[in-house]
């Protein structure tokens, strides 16, 4: 792979606020040697286990007299395959959450009950508001319909139809359309002022062309009970191109009311490529619904808590398994803040949408792919980015050496290095994994790309911008993020095949299944096409949060240009035209306009705060500049990147920046350390080779959320390290 100049040049211009020597060292020689842990708001470190975080599965018992919750716990105890009664195989497929494919004799005697009585409500709305004639000729009706269509008899004229009269009553009406859909699937009901018309659901014998008549009947009823939150699951199906077909029938005759995605089946495998297709309601088709109180309450979205303990994996790569395995998808996710990749990392999460047993059945699972979840447990909301105190760092540093022509004792170096930044911090710049480090595309290029969607959008409404080799920016932006590196391997091999070709739909069957972010891009783009509609499109295939970083990435850099560009000027004094934060040292950058100061030159002359008070902003509309001459540079690097007019928001992709402001200075809190001679300590690199260094540090210390290690420790080591 070429060597990342762009990223030499950026990171060797940062400015130091020590002015010890230093001393060299290599870190990450292993994950293990890197172990990051969340520090949760209460102050407590993620990975304890304690006996309220603990979730006893035994414990868990199904609520008396509440069927709706006893049949969401038992449906994870099916299996889809044969040897099922034709009842029991339709209604397994149909549930508010997660499959587990197990029989038990359990489960289906609560399904067969809850079939009953949903079928004697329905006969009971039926005889209650039909008289009897008119409930024979309904049947009668029914039966003709299904008869024709099993003949392959077709339909010649005007579309019959029967009328069941005027039912004056509102509420009876709505009860008998909703009864007559989950008797009849295969009809459909028309209301015409207070008559209601029942009809043939041509649209029910179309589907029966690409499944089987079981699957169209509890499809139909599924979408008519529009229970929130619930799924319906097709049978496992192998043929690709059959698959597709179904997507598109259901995103063509229904796309406004549900959305179908593709999960293969746990057991997959080369000699079993099975996938299902599930189908659940999108969001918007409850909005307009009016529940009681006790409806909101049974239909109350589940959300789980774990810590996710991960080594040697990017953090989206963990999510994306995650979500295959509990078939849900990457945005059900929450979490306070991205960790490392090559490390030992414990975190806060949340998912949606999935139980805490679920989660506890696929622990083996995952301990394949190097992770593991504990502390599972019921919590009321996902998590927020930033929610968290910050985070706990026990680091090896091995092979340490003196810098080049020191002739000081080594020793003597590292403890001077370490006790100087314990007492005046380290410049607070953003670490190179915010950006990408070694890659051909950093992730603030892409953040710029998304930010000129906007200015172009402007550029538009005034006039046209397209000349002969105009490329719109989001359809840049798409293109800067399927980029490939110089490797071959599957995902670099599909990135190029997209570019060379355009074609998403090959490019997508070339990458693993864990590589959800491009997979999801690539979809979209098959879907909708390489145009700047699509283009959006693909990128509302990503959650907001993974939108919105991009754009961060762009800030960030901007921040970390604009503190050199502040000390290279004024040093570590505070000048007239600085910001500072009032409230003195802050563990948030989200702190309000309110808490912000402009120094005046008699607060300069007085010495009236501290260089750890002294704040600068990040990008976005709702925040003031510095009034000197940094205030000056951040127009001008602005002006440079061709945003000098950009509002920070882009409507198309939902994004609004609203800025906030980050502190120049940190320092690390609870920092201790110890020096190991010879081989005191387990040495396991990469390469299995162990090192001939006879010196190494260990370190220990806590950092405020947002602040990166690797940042400090360049500050301690006087080395990028």
């Amino acid at each position: 792979m070429e060597e990342d100049t762009d990223y030499g040049n950026r990171f060797s211009s940062l400015c130091y606020i020590n002015d010890h020597v230093g001393f060299l060292g290599t870190i990450k020689s292993s994950p293990s040697d890197f172990v990051v842990i969340e520090i949760d708001e209460q102050g407590q470190l993620v990975n304890k286990t304690t006996d309220e975080h603990l979730y006893k599965i035994n414990n868990i018992l199904p609520e008396p007299n509440n069927f709706a919750k006893k049949t969401k716990l038992d449906l994870q105890n099916l299996s889809f395959e044969g040897g099922h009664n034709q009842e029991l195989g339709t209604l397994s497929r149909c549930s508010n959450g997660d499959h587990n494919h197990q029989s038990t004799s359990e489960s289906e005697a609560t399904i067969d009950d809850g079939t009953s009585k949903c079928e004697e409500e329905t006969a009971d709305v039926l005889g209650s508001v039909l008289d009897k004639k008119t409930n024979e000729l309904l049947n009668q009706f029914a039966y003709n319909i299904k008869e024709k269509w099993n003949s392959e008899t077709e339909l010649v004229g005007p579309s019959p139809e029967l009328s069941l009269g005027r039912i004056l009553d509102k509420n009876q009406r709505a009860s008998l359309h909703s009864a007559i859909r989950q008797k009849f699937p295969y009809l459909i009901t028309v209301g015409k002022k207070s008559e209601i018309v029942v009809k043939p659901n041509f649209e029910y014998k179309e589907l029966c062309h690409l499944v089987s008549e079981e699957e169209a009947f509890d499809f139909f009823k599924y979408l008519d009970a529009k229970k929130e939150n619930s799924k319906f699951t097709f049978k496992p199906d192998a043929n690709k191109d059959h698959r597709k077909a179904v997507h598109h029938f259901v995103n063509k005759k229904f796309g406004n009311l549900v959305e179908t995605k593709s999960f293969s089946e746990l057991n997959y495998s080369a000699d079993n490529p099975n996938v299902v297709i599930t189908v659940k309601f999108r969001e918007k088709a409850y909005k307009h619904r009016k529940r009681s109180h006790l409806e909101c309450q049974e239909r109350k979205v589940i959300y789980t808590a774990f810590t996710l303990r991960k080594e040697n994996l990017e953090m989206f790569e963990a999510v994306g398994f995650l979500a295959i395995q509990l078939g849900v998808i990457p945005s059900d996710f929450s979490y306070a803040g991205l960790k490392d990749k090559k490390a030992i990392t414990y975190q806060a999460m949340v998912v949606r949408k999935v139980t805490p047993e679920r989660l506890k059945n696929i622990e083996k699972e995952i301990e394949k792919k190097r992770m593991n979840v504990f502390n599972i447990r019921s919590v009321d909301e996902s998590l927020r980015l930033g929610q968290l105190k910050g985070n706990h760092f026990d680091i090896i540093i091995r092979n340490l050496k003196k810098q080049i022509n020191d002739s000081s004792d080594l020793k003597e170096r590292i403890l001077e290095a370490i006790e100087n930044v314990k007492t005046k911090g380290f410049v607070n710049y953003y670490g190179p994994q915010r950006f990408g480090k070694g890659r051909k595309v950093h992730t603030d290029q892409i953040g710029l790309a998304l930010l000129k969607t906007e200015m172009h959008f402007k550029q538009k409404l005034n006039g046209p911008c397209h000349g002969l080799n105009y490329v719109p920016q989001k359809v840049k932006a798409i293109k800067l993020f399927l980029t490939p590196e110089d490797l071959d391997d599957p995902v670099n091999r599909a990135k190029k095949h997209f570019l060379q070709t355009e074609d998403a739909k090959g490019a997508r069957s070339l990458l693993p299944e864990f590589k959800v972010r491009e997979r999801a891009v690539l979809g979209s783009l098959h879907r909708f096409g390489m145009t700047e509609e699509g283009c959006i499109q693909a990128w509302f295939s990503f959650p907001h949060s993974m939108r919105i970083f991009y754009v961060h990435a762009y800030s960030s850099k901007i921040w970390n240009e604009a503190v050199s560009y502040r000390l290279a000027t004024y040093g570590s004094r505070v000048v007239e035209g600085d910001l500072v934060c009032l409230d003195g040292d802050v563990d948030d950058e989200h702190f309000p306009n309110g808490n912000v100061h402009l120094v005046t030159k008699e607060e300069e002359s007085a010495n009236t705060y501290a260089m750890h008070q002294v704040v600068l902003p990040i990008l976005g509309y709702n925040i003031q500049y510095p009034k000197n001459k940094v205030g000056q540079w951040y127009q001008e690097m602005l002006s440079r990147d061709g945003l000098h007019t950009c509002r920070f928001k882009v409507p198309a992709l939902k994004l609004n920046v609203p800025g906030c402001y980050r502190q120049i200075l940190k320092c690390p809190h609870n920092l201790s350390y110890q020096l190991i001679e010879d081989h005191e300590i387990d040495v396991k690199t990469e390469d299995s080779c162990i090192s001939e260094a006879t010196l190494s540090l260990f370190i220990s210390f806590d950092l405020d959320s947002s602040c990166y290690a690797t940042v400090c420790l360049r500050e301690i080591m006087k080395h990028d390290v």
